[in-house]
């Protein structure tokens, strides 16, 4: 099984570390937020990533190189200037990513998840890691029904930047930019759409503040371990 890290946005809310940093190189717990995403899948066993780059994507390049230090095989999605949004920088992936299902990771997330590998109903076009709504989004994004994930319905949850994605998604798309959501969002009026709730560490890391906040909570857990 293949992954996807999404790593390519500018990060204007992170701004003015984003001005010369790209977001998923910050540091949180003296290591790289993308760091963190490639020891977690290479533990669970999926090894070749494909990374899509566009603002400051060289300085991630030289950061990772093809990923051999690091026990996994690298490969980019150069998308140039400008990000293609979420939607068109995986399908500008395709090609390497292959017919298979695909792990797809937002960079700039914080997890404890451990990506074993779901086993979604044959009819999902993807398979969406939901968790609790955060205080940044306290209406949620999708409801789940069982191991549907619904529109509207009942109670909505987050999501949150991780799940398994299939190309069919993406059938009658064109290369360039485009949003996530609204396929996401037909997905699931077809309920083609399926997920699960993970109630483990999970911090979206959007803004300067929730970084230090992460930075933290990180520093205390190795403190914590150090004195076991």
């Amino acid at each position: 099984m293949k992954a996807m890290i999404l790593a390519a946005g500018r990060g204007e809310r992170m701004r003015p570390l984003t001005d010369t940093t790209p977001k998923a190189l910050l540091k949180v717990g003296g290591r790289a937020l993308i760091e963190y995403h490639i020891e977690a899948l290479k533990a669970a066993g999926v090894v070749d990533i494909v990374v899509n780059l566009a603002w400051l994507g060289e300085q991630i390049v030289d950061y990772l190189g093809d990923g051999g230090h690091l026990g996994v095989k690298i490969v980019y999605s150069d998308e140039g200037v400008a990000a293609l949004e979420t939607g068109g920088g995986i399908f500008r992936a395709l090609k390497v990513l292959g017919d298979e299902p695909f792990w797809v990771v937002n960079g700039d997330t914080h997890t404890s998840f451990t990506y074993s590998q779901p086993q979604p109903a044959g009819d999902s076009l993807a398979h969406l890691i939901l968790v609790p709504n955060p205080e940044h989004n306290p209406g949620g994004d999708f409801v789940l029904a069982g191991d549907r994930v619904q529109n509207s319905g009942g109670a909505a949850y987050t999501y949150s930047g991780i799940g398994v994605f299939s190309a069919g998604l993406f059938m009658g798309q064109t290369d360039g930019v485009f949003p996530l959501a609204p396929l996401l969002r037909k997905a699931a009026d077809d309920n083609c759409l399926t997920g699960e709730l993970f109630e483990g560490l999970w911090s979206d890391v959007g803004t300067p503040e929730r970084l230090k906040e992460v930075d933290k909570l990180i520093g205390k857990s190795s403190a914590g371990t150090m004195r076991r």
